[in-house]
């Protein structure tokens, strides 16, 4: 008699424990792409309608460099030319170090180390602009008129170092993002042929994570073209400068000058009115700024799409000598990179410290504002987070679902196209967006200002950088995550459901954390669409005609009264306020994202 061996056969998995269909993905993915689309189609058609509203000469915008609307003459060289060289001194300064303290917070200090760090950069990032603009009138004015011997110390050197300041955290903290989604197996492969780790970087990280980094030096182009107030605040506004030698030039760098934002964020926009030459030659500045920040765009990614960095890199390996103390020295020179954003960051908290005093009282949190600069800032405070708050309801799901589209299921051509379309609606002007919400929204629709209107005039802040950063995240996933969801037989929406939003959560909580750190310093589309000075309820009754009040526009208004102490000593106070409210911020969504991200973090 023979001894039979049951053998439990393998039960079949059940059917409710499949992903659902998951069609509503599409629906999603399709709305956040529409949403850029059609930010982009309503700026367009805002500004081509300006410029249709009378007549522009093109060839006298682009080049005469003289402004002067009483003699109707419109010349934008002069701007074009402020804009490109803020622009590329912040990113000379700006992407060196950042870039090195990414790769030293991702691949050389220990996790328990980097994290606290990686928060203070981040902290950095969510400083908003306008105190940005106060820092460099107390700090980087003062420096330049002693360098310089320029009274004042208005200037571009000023404008551009302001900027370098406020883009670095964004490089680093979207860097570090694409670094951490590299996986783990590219190192261990290259470690094991005997690599150091410097050339592990180099020719296995790298590659992987170029185009996350890119992204946030893309990111960090648009915000400089785009800044309007804090470049407002120290470049000095002088039109027609233009050097024509190069002796010139540099003497133009340490002198008051005017780019393309500062003079849409002036005055002019509102004296130019509705129509006529006047407001045709503004719009077709900011249809300007618009092809710059197209152009820088398309310029980088074919700059960087190219095979021929990795094979560089490879050809410089094999002939490199002395490398391990090659190895110690760039690990050096990246770990040091750090201690100038921290720097920064201690600088930065002492002078708000120093002066903004006002902030310690309790009452001035929870009291209302009394005259121009007397009480506290609760109303303020109140404004503040509600368009914070409903900006970024309506940002997130509309930011992720561009992201998935660009990083699972467009073609490379048109992920190209659409990264270009984004980053181009991240460069816009906010100015732009806060005059085009103002005519559309408040006076074609008849809404007045309206606390709902400020916030969807932010919505095209927040949104490119939630998609850029899911999307860069997205590219760098494991091919083998992917292959695995497939071959289990999952659909395209069930994979996007099961497998990429899981995986790209982390990048987007902190996308949606640098858009809204950036749109809560955001002053100028709320200065025409949201907030009023004095007499706005601390909550709307309504939607429609209820303005609020916001920390932003209140510190702008007292900072325009440098010569009053008691207004000085407000607008540090208020600042203070609204750096702890982005930190507040900031804390919750990095616990949230290291929740999610569990243990991803790279040793």
């Amino acid at each position: 008699m023979t001894a039979k061996t049951l053998v439990r056969q393998p039960a079949a998995p059940e059917a409710s424990l499949r992903p659902h269909p998951s069609r509503w993905v599409w629906a999603w993915v399709g709305a956040g792409t529409v949403s850029v689309a059609g930010v982009m189609l309503v700026l367009l058609g805002y500004l081509g309608a300006g410029v249709l509203s009378g007549t522009v000469d093109w060839i006298g915008l682009l080049a005469e460099p003289m402004w002067s609307p009483t003699d109707s003459v419109f010349g934008g060289l002069a701007m074009i030319y402020g804009s490109a060289v803020v622009c590329l001194i912040s990113l000379v300064l700006a992407v060196p170090v950042g870039w090195a303290g990414a790769i030293a917070l991702s691949e050389y200090l220990p996790p328990r180390l980097a994290r606290p760090l990686r928060m203070s950069v981040e902290l950095l990032a969510a400083v908003p602009s306008i105190v940005y603009g106060l820092i460099g009138i107390m700090a980087v004015r003062p420096f330049i008129a002693w360098m310089g011997d320029v009274p004042g110390g208005d200037s571009l050197l000023a404008a551009g170092i302001v900027l370098a300041v406020m883009i670095m955290p964004t490089i680093v903290a979207v860097s570090v993002d694409a670094l951490s989604a590299v996986p783990d197996r590219y190192r261990e492969a290259a470690y094991s042929l005997g690599l150091t780790r410097r050339e592990v970087v180099r020719s296995a990280v790298l590659p992987q994570a170029r185009q996350g980094m890119r992204a946030g030096v893309l990111l960090g182009l648009a915000r400089a073209l785009g800044e309007a107030i804090a470049v407002f605040l120290v470049v000095g506004r002088a039109d027609g400068r233009l050097p024509t030698s190069f002796d010139e030039l540099l003497d133009s760098l340490v002198h008051p000058g005017q780019t393309l934002t500062t003079k849409l964020a002036g005055p002019e926009p509102v004296l130019a009115g509705t129509s006529g030459p006047y407001f045709a030659a503004i719009c077709g500045l900011g249809l300007i700024l618009l092809a710059l920040v197209a152009a820088a765009t398309v310029w980088g990614i074919r700059r960087t799409s190219g095979p021929g960095s990795a094979m560089r890199g490879s050809r410089k390996r094999q002939s490199s000598r002395m490398r391990g103390e090659l190895d110690k020295a760039v690990g050096l020179l990246r770990v040091g990179a750090l201690l100038l954003p921290g720097a920064l960051l201690v600088a930065m908290l002492a002078v708000l410290v120093t002066r903004g005093s006002a902030a310690f009282a309790p009452s001035f949190w929870f009291t209302s504002a009394v005259g121009s600069s007397g009480g506290g800032v609760s109303d303020q405070i109140l404004g503040t987070l509600l368009l914070v708050v409903t900006t970024g309801l309506m940002s997130l799901p509309l930011g992720f679902g561009a992201g998935i589209l660009l990083g699972v299921n467009a073609s490379a051509r048109a992920a190209r196209v659409l990264q270009t379309v984004t980053v181009v609606v991240g460069g816009t002007p906010t100015i732009l967006l806060g005059l085009a919400g103002f005519v559309i929204i408040c006076s074609t629709m008849g809404w007045g200002r309206s606390w709902l209107a400020g916030a969807i005039v932010l919505v095209p802040v927040v949104v490119p950088v939630v998609a850029l950063t899911t999307a860069g995240r997205v590219s760098g996933m494991p091919a083998e995550m992917t292959e695995s969801a497939l071959a289990l037989g999952l659909s395209r929406a069930q994979y996007i459901r099961s497998v990429v939003v899981p995986y790209a959560w982390p990048a987007t909580l902190t996308g949606l954390l640098l858009g809204l750190a950036r749109a809560a310093g955001e002053t100028a589309p709320l200065l025409f669409t949201a907030t009023v000075v004095f007499g706005a309820p601390a909550l709307p009754s309504g939607i429609v005609n209820a303005p609020v009040q916001a920390l932003p526009t209140h510190i702008f208004n007292l900072s325009q009264d440098s010569g009053d102490p008691l207004a000085v000593s407000q607008a540090w106070g208020s600042a203070l306020v609204l750096v702890l409210i982005t930190a507040v911020l900031l804390c919750v969504a990095v616990a949230l994202r290291n929740r999610f991200e569990g243990e991803r973090w790279t040793t």
